[in-house]
């Protein structure tokens, strides 16, 4: 039958109290030589008893091992110390951040002639002479812009210009290329139309001339008929007389 489960509460019979003291700490100090051993690593075990007898272990000098304890306690204390100093001035810089921010957002409703009711005459005239200086530099910003915008507009129709008159020259140029070109071609049609004309010409000419031939031609054996027709007349008229 296994061990029931002990019940971690103060043992009232002291001397079974005490009995179970010396078997714990008897397994304790057991088990802190065994982790020294087994995992090379420094133990410092220290016990009082209800009557307070000291009992300890140690793998090494035990004062050493307990200045490095402290030492390591007062790093860790003094980091946890100055990561509390650091959250404290980061707290008081949000602070004085959020004061600014809710002064600055102030500022800003006054400028708009907003929440004025509260503010001095001399706030007041404070104000004032805040949108005066600061309507003087707009105005000065702006001018400059302006006068900025206005020469580079400048220099833009400077550019221009230049542009125009390189293609005024250019279309200047082209259009005397166009022009010689258009005159060479109408003297070729000139030349063309001319020589067809001279051909037309001679053409008609020949063409009359081989009209008048055959008029004459036609005349020539008209008058050659006729002369034989009155010849024809004349011998039959003669022949008429004899008979």
């Amino acid at each position: 039958m296994g061990r029931g489960r002990v019940v971690l509460e103060r043992i009232e019979n002291k001397i079974n109290r005490q009995v179970t003291f010396s078997k714990r700490r008897s397994g304790l100090l057991k088990k802190a030589f065994e982790l020294s051993v087994l995992c090379d690593a420094e133990v410092a075990l220290i016990i009082f008893s209800s009557r307070g007898k000291l009992f300890q272990y140690s793998s090494t000098d035990i004062n050493k091992i307990i200045e490095r304890y402290r030492q390591c306690h007062y790093d860790k204390s003094q980091a946890g110390d100055s990561l509390e100093l650091e959250s404290q001035n980061s707290y008081h810089e949000f602070l004085k951040l959020r004061a600014k921010y809710e002064s600055l957002e102030r500022t800003q409703r006054h400028f708009q002639g907003e929440e004025l009711e509260p503010l001095s005459f001399k706030e007041l005239q404070s104000l004032e002479k805040q949108l005066d200086t600061t309507l003087a530099l707009t105005r000065q910003l702006q001018t400059k812009k302006h006068i900025a915008r206005a020469d580079e507009l400048r220099e833009k129709v400077h550019k221009l210009e230049d542009i125009n008159k390189q293609l005024e020259s250019k279309a200047f140029l082209l259009n005397n290329q166009e022009n010689d070109g258009f005159s060479s071609l109408i003297l070729d049609n000139n030349n063309y139309i001319q020589l067809h004309a001279a051909q037309a010409n001679q053409f008609e000419s020949r063409t009359t001339l081989n009209t008048w031939f055959q008029h004459q031609e036609i005349a020539s054996k008209e008058k050659t008929i006729d002369t034989r027709t009155e010849g024809s007349q004349s011998s039959h008229n003669k022949n008429s007389g004899w008979l």
